[in-house]
């Protein structure tokens, strides 16, 4: 069942979304390991923070993946309007 009046052949980035984050996973952890090694305490404070990020987007990530294409919104999220062709702006007088 559709919500909205998306395309039925519409496709999700969550696979790009995937490796962007597996790749920032490796430079997140590399970098943490890296200044925590070279006695850089703030710097690897924040990569590790980066670090947390990644990991909570790719677990997120996962979970989408694993629900599979047929993915819909709860019942809270409401249809949003088509576009009816406007621009969304009032016409100049």
């Amino acid at each position: 069942m559709r919500t909205g009046s998306e395309p039925t052949t519409a496709r999700s980035p969550l696979r790009l979304r995937l490796w962007l984050s597996v790749w920032g996973l490796i430079w997140a952890g590399t970098g943490t390991a890296a200044f925590a090694l070279a006695a850089r305490p703030g710097w690897a404070a924040a990569c590790g923070v980066l670090l947390l990020i990644v990991t909570v987007d790719l677990v997120m990530v996962l979970r989408h993946i694993h629900q599979g294409p047929h993915y819909q919104p709860g019942r809270d999220v409401p249809p949003y309007e088509p576009d009816h062709g406007g621009t969304g702006r009032r016409p100049h007088r």
